[in-house]
């Protein structure tokens, strides 16, 4: 795949242009400031863009703005931004126009070869890549809502669920058989008032509207 790296720190950037390249991927270009993403993502259109959140000038959100930017120009455009901490309101923008070929990653999750080139592939693909500990916090930060009706099982379902795994994967993660997976994932959308799907992607979207937004069924659906 071709792709664009938009990351301040030379060593950060240089060492995740090694990575990708050792991995067969082609690293069209990098930029090392928030001015400078956007004209690159326009004139390469890449397979996927990563992304540090905050970027110089600033160092505030000047990565999320080229990458929100960037999703306008070009639809679809596979976007996996890398922040230091858990950032919650900058997931809930990046999440927020329901749409896949989406991560959110925290920047120790690079050093972790395996995942980061699997969270990568997963955008590429149109799934959703988020970092255990974002999930975590966006799934805990409300109180009072019907997520707090799940089981702990159906709670680690949706977990990984959010994280963008599939049917298989969480089977396999939780020592269950696929069968018993979608029971919990049928028993997740019945409780959340959601309608079962097994569209991928667009569930774990469906339901990430709903923590994080409060957005309605239908809005989360229809976006799609």
């Amino acid at each position: 795949m071709r792709v664009v790296i938009a990351e301040d720190n030379a060593l950060l950037r240089e060492g995740m242009v090694l990575l990708l390249n050792s991995a067969g991927h082609e690293v069209v270009a990098v930029a090392s400031s928030g001015p400078e993403v956007l004209p690159a993502l326009l004139e390469h259109r890449p397979d996927a863009a990563v992304l540090d959140v905050r970027m110089p000038p600033g160092f505030r959100d000047e990565g999320l703005r080229a990458a929100l930017a960037a999703r306008r120009e070009i639809p679809g455009l596979p976007v996996l931004v890398l922040s230091q901490y858990v950032e919650e309101t900058y997931a809930t923008e990046l999440l927020a126009d329901g749409a896949g070929g989406l991560g959110y990653l925290l920047k120790d999750r690079v050093g972790r070869v395996e995942e980061f080139l699997d969270a990568l592939e997963r955008v590429v693909a149109g799934g959703t890549a988020l970092d255990p500990e974002v999930v975590k916090e966006l799934m805990t930060r409300r109180r009072d809502d019907p997520v707090d009706s799940l089981t702990p099982r159906e709670r680690e379902v949706l977990h990984l669920m959010a994280e963008g795994r599939d049917n298989t994967t969480i089977a396999r993660t939780l020592v269950v058989s696929e069968r018993a997976v979608s029971k919990h994932i049928g028993n997740v959308f019945a409780k959340l008032g959601l309608p079962p799907s097994d569209s991928g992607h667009r569930r774990v979207l469906a339901v990430l509207a709903y923590l994080n937004k409060g957005v309605g069924v239908g809005e989360a659906v229809d976006k799609r």
